[in-house]
């Protein structure tokens, strides 16, 4: 890539050609191996455009797994190439790298396998975006509540409250959530709802909210004597996260609600259909949460008198499947909290991982169960509600709007946001789909699908060969590759002509068809090696 001044930097070739290769592999060890390969003999050579090049590709790679803990070394090295050669940088990768460097700085927070000293990148951070941005305030107050320092972590928080938004932060639309999460952390129950207003009110444009927010005002709604309103998030909540895979660090707040609300049967079922994802977690601080909130929910359960229920476990390496009691989970699933607490304490030098599990664990419920929702996906919600003669107007053929478009999402229980264009845009797992009228009526329905798995430029000949194999073995969508330049995008679109109007029932199918064969498109694409 063409830095900010300059033309080109020299390449080896034989390099470049390692790369490209490199990039073909499919995702996982030997393709991390090959990538430090390429990056060291970069080094040794003298080609820092290729060294980093290689460890974008490693940084790729590690954000892809959800292994934050391995971004610590390769972001240090590049920013080491920013500072000595920063015409070799566009301004776009500069500024990524930046965002790089706020992940590498978040490792700590998720893992023990990420040493103290990485601290000290706040510092340098600091002197990168200045001492009083967003990103600064909010990584030093999280950091200093991780370790158990609650007066810091506090003063760091007011000074992140009143900071202004820079290159380095994280989601606008989740910092209330981050913020909240603290504040909840420290007892703070109607200020963590008050934190949380805007995204609860669908004020704030994020495709992850407003579950998020949803899933952190489950305990301060509940410990402010609101357990409707609770039950009702959990429900609605647990809907998107029981399959998203980067939803595994909402589950502990869902097993919480489950054992503090009353509902400890609940809480089993969901321990039983998620205890796979505890065996591969994306890091350790969320595994150590789900097994110390699925502790709480085995021991609540054995005194509501469900400890003769079993709940199975898969196998997992040399572990073979078995069948546990409620008793015998509990036990397994509290080792697996104290240890992984036990790491982070003696990482951190404190004791402040294991003191709040043991909090954790001494819950006890603080209200009167309230009825749940029915918990079904929307889709079948509709389903079943929708009679088998539908009322006349529901087959009326009307003129394509808007309103019609964001009338049936509503039907379907779907979140979304509309756009000054009139384009509707939302998250359906790993998909982000964009509804829009096109033609010169406004009579054209367009879908646009676009997975949010990206794939990098060296990849190219791969993502046309599968948008290729997709088109010729699927109707819907049409399937295309986007050319971002350092990142390829795989989207596809559906367009149905409507001229002679639609009816709702049938905007509705047509909806649910484009949804269905998204979310399958960018599953297919996630699921690229």
């Amino acid at each position: 890539m063409v830095g900010r001044n300059r033309g080109p930097a020299p390449r080896n070739r034989e390099l470049t050609a390692a790369l490209a290769d490199a990039r073909d592999l499919p995702d996982g060890p030997a393709r991390l191996v090959e990538l430090e390969r390429i990056a060291a003999q970069a080094d040794a050579s003298g080609d820092d455009r290729s060294a980093v090049d290689a460890r974008f590709a490693l940084i790729e790679t590690a954000l892809l797994h959800g292994e934050r803990w391995r971004l610590v070394e390769p972001v240090r090295r590049c920013l080491a190439v920013l500072d000595r050669r920063p015409e070799l940088f566009s301004d776009i990768e500069a500024d990524l790298l930046l965002r790089h460097q706020r992940c590498a700085v978040e490792a700590l927070l998720g893992t023990p396998r990420v040493g103290l000293d990485q601290v000290r990148s706040v510092d340098d951070l600091a002197r990168r975006v200045g001492a009083d941005a967003e990103a600064v305030a909010e990584l030093r107050s999280r950091i200093a509540d991780h370790l158990g320092d609650e007066p810091t972590a506090r003063d760091w928080y007011d000074r992140w409250a009143a900071a202004e938004p820079g290159p380095a932060d994280g989601c606008p639309g989740c910092a209330p959530a981050r913020r909240a999460e603290l504040l909840a952390g420290w007892g703070e129950w109607s200020a963590a709802l008050a934190e949380l207003r805007e995204v609860l009110d669908g004020t704030v444009d994020c495709t992850d909210q407003p579950e998020r927010a949803l899933v952190v005002a489950l305990l301060p709604w509940l410990r402010t004597g609101q357990p409707e309103r609770a039950g009702a998030a959990h429900v609605r909540a647990y809907r998107r996260h029981r399959g998203e895979r980067a939803a595994f660090p909402h589950l502990a707040a869902h097993l919480r609600f489950c054992a503090i609300g009353g509902h400890p049967g609940r809480g089993l079922d969901i321990l039983a259909e998620q205890l796979p994802r505890l065996d591969q977690p994306h890091d350790d601080l969320p595994a150590m949460e789900f097994a110390a909130a699925g502790a709480l929910v085995c021991a609540l359960a054995v005194e509501a008198g469900l400890g003769g229920r079993t709940v199975h476990r898969p196998a997992f390496g040399d572990r073979p499947a078995t069948d546990l009691d409620v008793a015998t989970l509990g036990a397994v699933l509290l080792g697996i909290a104290t240890e992984l607490a036990g790491s982070f304490d003696a990482r951190n030098g404190t004791g402040h991982q294991s003191g709040r599990m043991a909090a954790w664990l001494a819950e006890r419920p603080v209200a009167t169960p309230a009825t749940l929702p029915a918990d079904t996906d929307p889709a079948d919600d509709a389903a079943d509600a929708a009679p088998d003669d539908p009322e006349p107007p529901e087959l009326e053929p009307a003129p394509l709007t808007l309103s019609m478009i964001t009338a049936a999402l509503d039907r379907r229980g779907d979140r979304y946001a509309v756009d000054d264009g009139g384009t509707v845009v939302g998250r359906w797992g790993a998909a982000v789909i964009q509804f829009r009228q096109v033609g010169e009526r406004g009579e054209i329905l367009h879908a646009r699908a676009l997975a949010t798995r990206r794939l990098p430029a060296g990849r190219r000949i791969e993502a046309y060969a599968f948008c290729n194999a997709w088109n010729h073995d699927r109707l819907l969508p049409k399937a295309y590759v986007h050319d971002l330049g350092v990142e390829l995008a795989l989207a596809g679109d559906v367009s149905t002509d409507l001229a002679h109007g639609v009816a709702p029932a049938q905007l509705t199918v047509l909806l649910d068809a484009a949804v269905s064969t998204g979310v399958a498109y960018a599953d297919a694409v996630a699921a690229l090696p």
